[in-house]
């Protein structure tokens, strides 16, 4: 498999190169239970076995930008003036098998659990619509201009900071309906200021982030993007919207950008959107991806559902103008197999099995399947083997026990007096 495209080198427009065309595209670990959410042992432990598989790049889970707004219990929060040492020690387990090492920065905006003790923000304070399991998440405001200003910097501080810690890179994370994607989205971005209404309007929060990111950080540091190519849900952020986009964006010094798509209302991300989707199968954003790749000038990273080698190989065909895919993201199929880049460059396990709930109710077979992958990832960050992740109901509820305990745990670490 030396001759196949998947394990080509990639050149950056940063003058990088990457090792080839696989990445581990994020996930949320939710394992930073140090003191001050700081990466600790089982972060280690888990990257350093990622590492090891042979990926070219390696995009971490979601690492915070605000201390009071964290995508779950468990998260990475990075900011101006955090102790490095442990984020330094981080980056240099994470790049220890060749490959790159970015971190994907966040803000979760309304998607936050009230387990956290903490309000949610959004553009407009429209509150999740997923009926029983709206009342998991905080209570939603709206921002005012000058927090909208704050946030951006916030992404700034973080790039920064990750860049001093030896990072390659930094990934900004706007898709999967956190606050980026819901100001680009005219179902959560109701304002009729100059940050919402028209779509300039509604990309303008993220084309400052990226403004601002990129200003902060030296042109030899990578600087992505993970964008959704629709919402899959009615009347909000759809192709069109994304092309148009990606154009706007191009000349900003981006890297790559990653494609994906859904939100917690619609998880096409796990290839059960809402409806209007090419989902419920392999690959199920790469045709959304090779339009997109047609109107960027900076690499296409496609990833969701991607569990074959065959597939893999057939996502990177290009068409007869040069257009296509440039790298891809096999996230879910690294918990259960995390050697899988090796694996396929010898030719083995051509086919990774994923866990799969099919349970009717489509939210709660979404949160079951999260579940279990994250029971996977529990077990490589206590130096196991990831398994299947066990059965779904008692992922479930193992996944509820461990979400309080570090719920518990962020709040006291919140409550603590400043120094």
């Amino acid at each position: 498999m030396t001759d196949s495209l998947l394990f080509q080198p990639l050149k950056l427009p940063n003058g990088s190169t990457v090792p080839n065309r696989l990445c581990k595209a994020a996930m949320e670990e939710n394992l930073a239970v140090q003191p001050g959410q700081y990466p600790g042992e089982k972060l280690f432990n888990l990257y350093e076995r990622w590492a090891k598989g042979g990926l070219g790049m390696i995009l971490s889970g979601n690492v915070m930008v605000d201390p009071s707004a964290l995508t779950g219990p468990g998260g990475v929060v990075l900011e101006k003036d955090t102790d490095l040492a442990p984020f330094k020690h981080w980056a240099k387990i994470g790049k220890s098998g060749g490959g790159q090492f970015w971190l994907q920065i966040s803000h979760p905006g309304r998607q936050l659990y009230k387990s956290l003790g903490e309000t949610a923000v959004s553009p407009s304070g429209v509150e999740l619509e997923l009926g029983k399991f709206s009342s998991m998440f905080a209570p939603v405001r709206a921002l005012e201009v000058a927090e909208i200003e704050t946030i951006i910097r916030r992404f700034a501080d973080t790039a920064e900071a990750a860049q001093a810690a030896g990072f390659d890179g930094v990934q900004i994370h706007g898709a999967h309906g956190y606050l980026v994607s819901q100001f680009l989205s005219p179902l959560t971005n109701r304002r009729d200021d100059e940050w919402g209404g028209s779509l300039e309007n509604r990309a303008r929060f993220l084309i400052r982030i990226v403004e601002a990111v990129r200003a902060r950080v030296k042109l030899s540091f990578g600087v992505g993007l993970k964008l959704n190519s629709a919402d899959f849900q009615r009347g909000g952020f759809d192709f069109e919207d994304a092309q148009q986009v990606v154009e706007w964006l191009n000349g900003h010094g981006l890297d790559f950008i990653e494609l994906s798509g859904g939100s917690y209302e619609s998880p096409a991300m796990q290839g059960n959107p809402q409806e209007g989707s090419t989902g419920q199968r392999e690959a199920y954003f790469i045709d959304f991806a090779r339009d997109i790749a047609k109107v960027a000038d900076m690499p296409i990273m496609v990833t969701g559902g991607i569990t074959k080698l065959s597939t893999a190989e057939a996502a990177l065909v290009q068409d007869e103008q040069g257009f296509g895919v440039a790298m891809l993201g096999i996230a879910r199929a690294l918990a259960s197999d995390p050697d899988l880049p090796d694996h396929w460059q010898k030719g083995t396990n051509p086919e990774v099995a994923l866990p799969d709930v099919g349970w009717s109710n489509k939210t709660l077979a979404a949160l079951a399947v999260m579940a279990l992958t994250k029971a996977q990832i529990e077990k490589m960050a206590d130096g196991q083997d990831p398994g299947m992740g066990g059965w779904p109901v008692k992922a479930l509820i193992a996944d509820q026990i461990r979400a309080a305990k570090r719920a518990k745990h962020y709040r006291n670490w919140r409550s603590e007096p400043a120094d």
